[in-house]
């Protein structure tokens, strides 16, 4: 079987950037976060560059567990389905993938607003699982506290087998528009899930056609046991941890597409895109000095919270330049496990003080190189299946992407592995994803 050329993805989280200062870099332009033209140069931007998809990350809270979140951090950000609707207009083959959280949804309004969305995209419409992360947003939803881990991905597995129900309401073909007799839809054709299980009890059916692509690709992001164990069995395309070495990527790599074998699908039915965040420099020395000048833009303090958020424990009464001394409970952590487990491991390479592991933990976010050596690097990735694709998360914004697409994809081209043009129209076909039949339809 032809492997699926390079894949991908156009990621915001913050929108000035990736970082969380990088609203403040010479090119950001912080007064157009709201601003639909901004999303829309974005969005043309990596279309240009044949992105299979944009991504829109969200979380549903304003990160003010520190001071320094609101005073140095970006907090605001656009309901991702009502400006993907914006963007499905604008564009005419990316794909518009956002964030849904499994805890703070109801399956019926996921499968609807992606089922409304793949209309209106004529087939481009994708989401990404999330079970969140953080009491901060259970306390928006009713909860003092977060749900625990397992409780949160055993839902989460739920959510997906009832969306997945839910898209299979109609068939294909049963709507039939016949004026002279009046029938607009044939009955038969219509399915009742009438789903019952521990977390969701939804009866059905769903009161929009079935998606343009039967159902929307489904991105995952989650890196621990249980994040894994959902991806292999369900997930279409996940992000991954980038950044570390190859044989590193390749053993993460086999062990997403084993899971995938394991749950009864082929290792091609799931995609896995590593994070990848450049510094682009003409030389080497440059990109140093692009990576300095963000660094410089960010205060300490704003460093050393967002090491004590992914803890879970405030380090900010301590000597910043005293000895890096924490005790690790990965079992007992309740927010991303995989993010907790990375600092774990990288603590346990060296003697950091507290300053020295918040800037450690930034430096290890960026991959620095010129257009030749980081395109060099995705190619060996590729090549070495260590990736399918990879998932472009900006440090800064617009000036990262507009130079990946100018300097670095030709590059990928030029080599073979990255298409001169969109082979197909929906996501579906940009993933090499045929589309699945309705489960009725036999």
């Amino acid at each position: 079987m032809t492997r699926t050329p390079l894949i991908f993805a156009a990621g915001v989280f913050y929108p000035g950037g990736e970082h969380i200062t990088g609203w403040r870099s010479p090119a950001a332009e912080p007064t157009a976060y709201l601003d639909i033209d901004y999303y829309t140069r974005f969005a043309q931007t990596a279309e240009a560059g044949r992105f299979a998809t944009l991504f829109l990350a969200d979380e549903l809270y304003v990160w003010d567990r520190f001071r320094s979140g609101i005073d140095h951090g970006v907090n605001v950000r656009l309901e991702p389905f009502t400006l993907l609707s914006a963007l499905s207009q604008v564009t005419s083959r990316i794909g518009l993938a956002a964030t849904v959280s499994t805890t703070y949804n109801e399956p019926y309004h996921a499968a609807r607003k992606l089922a409304s969305l793949d209309h209106l995209s004529a087939g481009r419409a994708a989401w990404n699982l999330v079970t969140s992360a953080s009491d901060e947003e259970a306390r928006n939803f009713g909860r003092e506290a977060h749900l625990e881990h397992a409780t949160r991905y055993r839902r989460g597995a739920e959510f997906v087998e009832v969306v997945n129900g839910l898209w299979d309401s109609w068939d294909d073909d049963a709507f039939v528009f016949d004026k002279r007799s009046g029938r607009f839809a044939d009955r038969s054709k219509l399915h009742v899930l009438d789903h019952r299980g521990d977390h969701f009890a939804v009866r059905g059916p769903l009161n929009i056609p079935r998606p343009v692509q039967g159902h929307p690709p489904l991105f995952q992001a989650g890196a621990s046991e249980a994040g894994r164990d959902l991806a292999g069995r369900t997930a279409d395309a996940v992000f991954t941890l980038g950044g570390g070495d190859l044989a590193g990527g390749r053993a993460q790599y086999d062990d997403y597409k084993r899971r995938a074998v394991a749950a009864g699908r082929t290792g091609d039915d799931l995609s896995v895109l590593p994070w990848f965040s450049p510094i682009i420099g003409a030389t080497a020395a440059e990109a140093e000095e692009r990576f300095r000048e963000l660094a410089r833009l960010t205060p300490d303090r704003v460093q050393v919270d967002l090491l004590s958020h992914y803890l879970g424990h405030d380090l900010g009464d301590r000597d910043l330049d005293g000895p890096f001394d924490f005790e690790f409970d990965l079992d007992s952590f309740n927010q991303s496990k995989s993010g907790y487990a990375a600092i774990q491991s990288l603590s346990a390479q060296g003697s950091f003080t507290i300053r020295e592991l918040a800037w450690e933990v930034l430096r290890r976010r960026f991959t620095l190189g010129t257009p030749d050596t980081l395109a060099a690097h995705l190619i060996e990735q590729y090549e070495q299946r260590a990736a399918d694709g990879f998932i472009l998360m900006a440090p800064t914004l617009p000036d990262t992407l507009e130079a990946f697409v100018g300097e670095i994809v030709p590059r990928l081209t030029d080599h073979g592995i990255y298409p001169a043009e969109y082979e197909g129209d929906t996501l579906r076909d940009h993933l090499g994803l045929a589309r699945p039949r309705g489960r009725y339809a036999a």
